[in-house]
């Protein structure tokens, strides 16, 4: 994209030329020139040409003044070339009459060309600006579309101007010639930021008015939270790298490193590594494409988790630092192009909330915590100052509609009272930022009875809950009926007393949630862990005790395997967990606000893959199409041929 470089209508001068001689020969030829064309038009017209000269002539001989003391035309003022003559030199001889009217010309050429450059000037810079927009963008002045460049859509680099980025922003975030990916990024160079978040990469123009599918409603009318249930899913494993979603980063390494996560994987490769390996990542996991598929599967939300370092990181930090951010808001307008909305998820806070590593390191939990807790949590209502300012603009008001505040603090080792409190000045900070969508909080694994009466001075506060059958021993040592009579029965009674605020908090939505039935993933449980299912997970309060139904014969073999190669009543009952446990949390989760499938992708689990469910025909094909029901017989599946330790 070629850069405009305006003028401030200088125009250029030769020493060697006399500008009052210069003057005299421009008048005389423009003169000719006049009289010339007013003779052809009259003749066109069948008038009388030599009359109208005449009466030209007489006009202008009345009208024209001497030239004023300083040159050719009148002008005080001079833009090089020789200086204007002192009012104490003596002037030269009055021109001619004829010369005068000649020379009354000048004035009127320079006045007309300094006004169109004038109005150049000011209306390019603003065509260039509000081009392009759409009649249903919610643009506002002061908005963030006042910092970004047009560009080229689907601009190669090569039609970027090098030179166009200023030498102190070369070889940083801002530079477009170090990105690791350019597609649907604006390329064009701005340093504008947002309460300090750069929005370089956006484009000014965008489209509200996309619907995902015909049961919700388009993104720029208000969709009936509380009415009709959120269908959504996660990009886990994607701004915040997990083991388990892409194994390949932690297989590779030798063991005795210690790499588990994704600050000790970031450590290990260096800055410069981290920084290439890490945004190669963000640009090749997830893309439009995942969007438009997403669309395509009947869901209508995204949640979107990313870390901290996002926004800022922390000394002796090793995440590579706001390269996520671009990502994140790309993300936000793929979502926006196929009508999803999105849930923005800080899945991970300065010092850790839970010291698991899906919170980017694994340890001790410093938020609210130990010797830096309060400050840690200070830093936290900083990003969500910072972050909050930025999605308050109109252009985020329709798609990016709930903002959540920590994911999954663990309130079983941190002070609860703390952490309430910390709530409440984070629900303060955001609404005085300007953002007014949904704030989610976590339920902190105290269980959904224990928030009845929490914030009830506080607006359009959502209560967050993770439901898993695998992570307990109780949950994953059930037969394959009990579990889905359990998802009916009893999620479905705790859901039903959460949103009823004469026994629970009131608004709720299950946002993460998955098909898997058994804890046999690789790395689901640490790099390199074991599994409850088998027995050979040791560490903490675990124990190796196998954990399948019966508990002999537990086997991951049958659960690991490649799709294809499942048993043919395997795959029955995983089609039953589709229509039958899958649709049963989803029938028991639509009691609430609805739900987020936990995730979109993985590199080969595809228990944990809603894509690869789809792909292998364990899922429903449309979120909102499903045979099975709560209430629907449950069958016997050992009578079927599939062994409860399968």
């Amino acid at each position: 994209m070629t850069r405009y470089a305006y003028s401030h209508g200088r125009i250029p001068t030769d020493d060697s030329v006399d500008p009052v001689a210069a003057e005299r020969h421009k008048g005389r030829r423009r003169e000719r020139d006049l009289e010339r064309g007013e003779s052809r038009r009259h003749r066109r017209r069948g008038g009388a040409g030599g009359d109208d000269r005449d009466r030209l002539r007489k006009k202008r001989r009345r009208e024209s003044v001497p030239a004023g003391a300083y040159g050719a035309g009148g002008h005080s003022g001079h833009r090089g070339g020789r200086a204007p003559r002192s009012r104490s030199q003596s002037a030269p001889p009055p021109p001619p009459p004829q010369e005068k009217r000649r020379r009354r010309c000048g004035p009127c050429f320079w006045v007309l060309l300094g006004l169109t450059i004038l109005l150049l000037i000011i209306l390019v810079p603003v065509g260039v600006l509000v081009v392009g927009k759409k009649k249903k963008t919610d643009a506002a002045s002061g908005g963030i579309e006042e910092g970004l460049g047009k560009g080229e859509k689907g601009a190669n680099i090569s039609d970027i101007d090098a030179s166009s980025i200023p030498s102190e922003y070369k070889g940083t975030y801002y530079d477009p010639f170090t990105w690791v990916d350019r597609q649907d990024f604006n390329l064009t160079f701005t340093d504008r930021k947002v309460r300090g978040l750069p929005v370089m990469g956006l484009w000014d123009d965008y489209d509200d008015s996309i619907q995902a599918n015909e049961n919700v409603p388009p993104l720029d009318q208000e969709f009936p939270y509380g009415t009709k249930p959120i269908r959504g899913v996660n990009l886990g494993g994607w701004l915040i790298i997990e083991p388990f979603i892409t194994p390949s980063f932690f297989e590779k390494i030798d063991s005795r490193l210690g790499v588990m996560d994704e600050f000790t994987l970031s450590k290990h490769l260096g800055p410069t590594d981290a920084a290439k390996t890490i945004e190669k990542h963000y640009a090749d996991f997830i893309n439009e494409s995942a969007f438009r598929e997403i669309r395509d599967a009947g869901l209508d939300h995204v949640r979107i988790p990313f870390g901290y370092w996002a926004i800022m990181t922390l000394d002796g930090d090793s995440f590579v630092p706001m390269i996520s951010w671009r990502y994140l808001l790309r993300a936000i307008e793929y979502a926006r192009k196929y009508g999803l909305r999105v849930k923005l998820d800080l899945h991970s806070v300065p010092g850790g909330a839970n010291g698991w590593n899906h919170s980017g390191k694994l340890g001790q939990i410093g938020w609210l915590n130990g010797t830096d807790g309060d400050i840690n949590a200070q830093k936290t209502l900083d990003i969500h100052n910072q972050m909050a300012t930025f999605f308050a603009q109109p252009r985020y008001k329709n798609v990016v509609t709930m903002y959540g505040l920590v994911n999954e603090p663990k309130m079983t080792s941190l002070d609860a009272d703390k952490v309430i409190e910390w709530t409440v000045k984070a629900h303060g900070v955001i609404r005085k930022a300007g953002y007014q969508g949904y704030i989610i909080f976590g339920d902190g694994f105290r269980g959904l009875d224990n928030w009845k009466g929490e914030f009830k001075s506080l607006d359009k506060m959502l209560l967050d809950v993770h439901q898993y059958v695998i992570f307990s021993f109780d949950q994953i040592s059930a037969t394959h009926s009990a579990k889905v009579k359990f998802a009916c029965d009893g999620w479905g009674q705790q859901l039903a007393r959460s949103i009823d605020t004469s026994t629970g908090f009131g608004p709720t939505i299950v946002g993460e949630w998955g098909q898997a039935e058994t804890d046999c993933t690789p790395h689901l449980n640490n790099v390199r862990s074991g599994s409850r299912w088998e027995g050979t997970l040791n560490y903490g309060d675990q124990t190796n005790v196998p954990s399948c139904p019966g508990g002999k014969g537990c086997s991951c073999e049958g659960a690991n395997a490649n799709p294809s190669n499942y048993t043919k009543a395997y795959k029955k009952f995983l089609l039953m967990f589709a229509e039958g446990i899958y649709a049963a949390q989803m029938d028991s989760f639509e009691k609430s606000w609805g739900w987020l499938y936990w995730t979109w992708d993985t590199e080969a689990a595809t228990q944990w893959s809603y894509k690869k469910g789809l792909a292998a025909g364990i899922l429903p094909g449309k979120a909102y199409t499903r045979s099975f029901k709560c209430g629907d017989t449950i069958p016997d599946f050992v009578s079927e041929g599939l062994p409860e330790a399968y």
